[in-house]
């Protein structure tokens, strides 16, 4: 259950700014500049999620290519934990481990580094967007290959009607705003 309260929730709302067909033509893309260009709704966003995450044992913040990387990173320094990061293919320099996963058209690969996650390690993996749950997934597959636990998978927004948490649904998910259309 989300524990964000309204007025916060509409204030970092009232920051994402819809931009209609984009990156194609009949998607609407949630455009998180104005959230992230304003200090107290970047600092608000930061600060829910390093409240939800302060006291638990966490070992390493996994984030997900690109936006993931601003709210991850923030995170991990917040709570004093190991970063890693998950990219699209060819983009780390080290050894890495891969998976594929499903697009709306075809596929991709996303890859960690094979030592960004030690076994035993309790990881939250952290996104600035759920949508149909794909990328989620596959980085959730690397953490487990990697033996880490998964404390939970965390979004700043969640497009709910793509049902991206049924894809989900074997890990805990947290999303601090929700839209439904």
């Amino acid at each position: 259950m989300n524990m964000v309260s309204v007025v916060i929730q509409e204030r970092l709302k009232s920051k994402v700014r819809d931009i209609p067909d984009f990156p194609k033509k009949g998607i609407i893309f949630k455009d998180i500049t104005p959230l992230l260009n304003d200090s107290k709704t970047f600092r608000e966003a930061v600060q829910i999620f390093a409240q939800r995450y302060d006291g638990k044992q966490i070992h390493k913040i996994v984030a997900i290519e690109s936006r993931g990387f601003i709210f991850g990173s923030a995170l991990a320094y917040h709570l004093g934990t190991g970063f890693a990061v998950v990219r699209k293919t060819g983009k780390l320099p080290y050894k890495t481990i891969k998976k594929s996963y499903d697009l709306e058209y075809g596929s991709d690969v996303l890859e960690i580094h094979e030592d960004g996650i030690r076994p035993g390690d309790n990881v939250v993996i952290v996104d600035d967007l759920l949508a149909t749950g794909g990328t989620a997934l596959a980085t959730a597959k690397l953490v487990e290959e990697l033996k880490g636990n998964i404390v939970e998978c965390s979004f700043l927004i969640e497009l709910s009607f793509l049902k991206g948490r049924q894809k989900l649904k074997n890990y805990p998910v947290f999303s601090i705003l929700q839209y439904e259309s």
